[in-house]
């Protein structure tokens, strides 16, 4: 879009100023930011006890975890990379101790020619080791890009699968989403659990090598090693522990970024971004949430570097104690000069090696917690999958009558009930209307009768059994639903009807497309059914409101489903094709049991019978004709729209 502020002036000006900063609303009250901070105190417990000892014990179990993941994505390329690591040990191995042997060659006694020759094997050795310890190390990176791009699409698919396995009310549940956030974040990094684990692997074998061969020089070495790598490695564990709570404490604040991103970007939006200036104000929001974003990531960065500077002043010490105990070795002639040769580069080996465990241990361990959100998500979606709440059951023929009994809803952290002891039903082959003015519980209601939501009490009833005991996608194959707000996909238009379902042939299609209204588009549209509905890619098409809201009808009205539900169906529609839609409405009624929710009176005159809502409670129930007759709130409505000239007639 073309934006308020030019790039220039977005990077020039600095955040937190009053000019970039204008207020959001009338009051002039900022932004309130504590709005979007992640509260989950449970996860920041854990951030917080993550610890030199927690990533000591949880590496070898990540670690095995990571070649888990790998191994069930491309088995022949983990095996792969398993043997690399071991034959970049053996082969460090075999080096330290050529080295070894080089020096014991050198320094001995005898002419200087013969002594070469006798070196010459080791050199030789030192020289294809490391030739085939680099060529091990490109198999390594070979085989790791092909594996990350196969682990992300598996982790993004995971995730949403676990997405739509949950309840349709986890949406509006206060921290659902930053929870989902957080665990997409791991659902990302889940290639890295694999690259970090082959860093500390390749590190924990050259390691090995280091040590085998120090202890066979002098076993106080490898000890007095470890010792002095301690203080970094707290160091690393303390940052990495510091980024991961900022991320944590960032994340509503970032998802908000991120919606806002969406908002001020892209088509759905653009209009309003421009024409009510309402680009020009998300950008100042999107300012300052971004200036307390960055300022949070920059005073974790700096603890971080702070705390690691911390670690390697005390390493420096560690080690020059370790080099000491060396040098003390050979001056009291404990170890011979070429043995402590050989120890010079297995200590520079051993050094190297354990930093980079503490290093890339610390990263695995950090991805680690981002990964253990995700398969934490993957268990239960936050505690509101529908495998924990939902039956199994399947029905044996599709059902004939959908029954609300006593039905009580509220939204969580709502401070009343949307609906209040409802009871009604739904046959097939009857139009039933849900009437009442705007958060009357009308479409509440309707997501309650199709499945879509568990009531809080009571009990929805397809035949005889209730919603809460059928396994919830096989009974989703008796609905179809127009909802008020509507998918339209980046997909052809055939794809946008049938969704890959039921009959896809053209005959079906166009017999949908004929009932809806949507078969006068047609000859319009480049390659028909096939044509691709979106301009965002060339050989496509966008579609109008209008336009977009009969291929919604048409893939209602394409589903062979027991129970069609249609909230606001026509509400972007012009008068000729809504007349169309009511008009044909009794034909597709015939074997579907309809309910149909629209604020356009005289276009419920077509239900058999009418429920008339309000806060949440039945009022009134009747035919069309008993209604306009009787005094009540339907009636009062229907004048209201007479009078205003909203709905000049029936159709």
């Amino acid at each position: 879009m073309t934006s308020a502020s030019t790039p220039e002036q977005l990077s020039a000006e600095p955040a937190g100023t009053e000019k970039e900063a204008p207020p959001d609303s009338g009051s002039g009250s900022p932004a309130r930011e504590e709005e979007f901070l992640y509260r989950d105190e449970s996860r920041l417990r854990a951030g917080a006890q993550l610890t030199s000892g927690t990533m000591a014990r949880r590496l070898p179990a990540l670690v095995l975890r990571s070649l888990r993941m790998a191994w069930r994505v491309d088995r022949a390329a983990t095996a792969g990379l398993l043997a690399c690591q071991v034959g970049t040990g053996v082969l460090a191995a075999l080096e330290l101790l050529a080295v070894t042997s080089t020096i014991n060659a050198l320094i001995a006694s005898g002419d200087i020619t013969d002594r070469l020759w006798e070196a010459a094997p080791q050199l030789a050795v030192i020289a294809a080791a490391a030739g085939l310890r680099a060529l091990l190390g490109i198999v390594v990176t070979w085989l790791t890009g092909r594996l990350r791009p196969v682990l992300a699409r598996a982790a993004e698919l995971t995730m949403i699968e676990a997405a739509l396995g949950a309840e349709l009310a986890a949406n509006n549940m206060p921290g659902y989403n930053d929870f989902y956030d957080i665990a997409d974040r791991g659902a990302q990094v889940t290639p890295d659990l694999v690259a970090e684990s082959q860093d500390v692997l390749a590190a924990t074998a050259t390691l090995a090598a280091g040590a085998a061969v120090l202890a066979v020089l002098h076993p106080a070495l490898l000890p007095l090693l470890l010792v002095a790598c301690l203080p970094q490695a707290a160091a690393y564990v303390r940052a990495a522990r510091v980024l991961y709570l900022a991320n944590l404490e960032t994340s509503g604040r970032r998802r908000m970024l991120s919606k806002l991103r969406w908002h001020m970007a892209y088509t759905e939006s653009s209009e309003e971004m421009r024409a009510c200036l309402a680009g020009p104000f998300l950008v100042g929001r999107y300012r300052r949430l971004a200036a307390s974003v960055n300022a949070a990531e920059r005073r974790a960065a700096d603890t971080g570097a702070w705390m690691g500077l911390a670690g390697a002043a005390v390493g420096g010490v560690a080690s020059a104690t370790v080099w000491a105990a060396l040098l003390y070795l050979l001056a009291t002639g404990r170890m011979d000069l070429a043995a402590g040769g050989g120890a010079v580069f297995a200590l520079q080996t051993a050094t190297t090696s354990v930093r980079g465990i503490i290093n890339g241990g610390a990263r695995l361990v950090r991805t680690g917690w981002y990964v253990q959100d995700w398969q934490r998500f993957l268990d239960n979606a936050h505690g509101q999958a529908m495998a924990d709440s939902r039956g199994t059951r399947t029905l044996p023929a599709a059902p004939e009558r959908f029954e609300a009994r006593d039905l009580t809803y509220r939204y969580d952290g709502a401070p009343a009930d949307s609906l209040a002891g409802v009871s009604l039903h739904v046959k097939r082959g009857e139009i039933v209307a849900l009437v009442g003015e705007n958060g009357s519980g009308k479409t509440t209601l309707s997501r309650l009768l199709c499945g879509l939501l568990l009531p809080t009490e009571g009990a929805v009833a397809w035949g005889h059994t209730t919603t809460a005991e059928l396994d919830p996608w096989e009974a989703w194959r008796h609905v179809a639903l127009v909802p008020q707000k509507y998918t339209y996909l980046p997909l052809t238009m055939r794809d946008n009807i049938t969704f890959g379902q039921g009959d896809t042939g053209d005959a079906a299609v166009l017999a949908a497309c004929e009932a809806s209204g949507a078969i006068d588009m047609l000859p319009a549209l480049r390659s028909g059914l096939d044509t691709l509905l979106t301009a965002e890619w060339f050989g496509g098409q966008q579609l109008s409101g209008g336009q977009w809201q009969r291929t919604v009808l048409t893939r209602a009205f394409h589903r062979q489903a027991s129970l069609l539900v249609m909230d606001e169906p026509t509400a972007a529609l012009d008068a000729r094709a809504e007349y169309r839609v009511f008009t044909g409405l009794r034909d597709l009624a015939k074997d579907r049991a309809v309910l149909l929710i629209t604020h356009r009176l005289t276009n419920v005159s077509v239900a058999d019978r009418i429920v008339v809502l309000d806060r949440g409670r039945i009022v009134q129930e009747g035919t069309y004709e008993q209604l306009t007759r009787e005094p009540g709130l339907f009636r009062t409505l229907w004048e209201l729209q007479q009078r205003t000239g909203q709905d000049p007639g029936t159709p």
